[in-house]
């Protein structure tokens, strides 16, 4: 499958006010992605796009990331059964970070952990306790 590149915005006005999405991949050819869930806002999960990882979620309607710590493609759910359906895929004003808004498959869990959310820990006197 040929994946569209992503075209560069050619303004300030194009990137923040434009039609046309032009994301803004860092040095290592990455962006931030946050993962919320689409009925409840709850916010699952922080992870790393690439181009070929955004073009896929756009394409497949199913969340896909890169993962930094295994320099690999990997398509959310595919051991886990986790699958992310997508509901919403926002940019923020820049268009250096993403938002998912998406509906969790399988338990409805997003962390490999085994919570429903990545964020699972609070801070509390300098340490963490978890609050599921």
């Amino acid at each position: 499958m040929t994946l569209p590149a992503f075209p560069t915005a050619a303004t300030t006005a194009e990137l923040e006010r434009g039609a046309v999405l032009a994301p803004r991949f860092d040095a290592n050819g990455l962006i931030a992605a946050v993962t919320a869930h689409a009925e409840t806002g709850e916010i699952l999960m922080l992870a790393w796009m690439n181009a070929q990882a955004l073009s896929l979620t756009l394409t497949t309607g199913e969340a896909h990331y890169y993962s930094r710590s295994r320099q690999g493609l990997w398509k959310k759910g595919e051991t886990s059964g986790q699958v992310q359906k997508i509901v919403e895929v926002r940019v923020d004003c820049d268009q250096d970070a993403v938002l998912l808004k998406v509906l969790p498959q399988g338990d409805g869990g997003a962390c490999h952990v085994g919570f429903r959310s990545c964020f699972y820990r609070v801070v509390e006197d300098g340490r963490l306790v978890e609050r599921p």
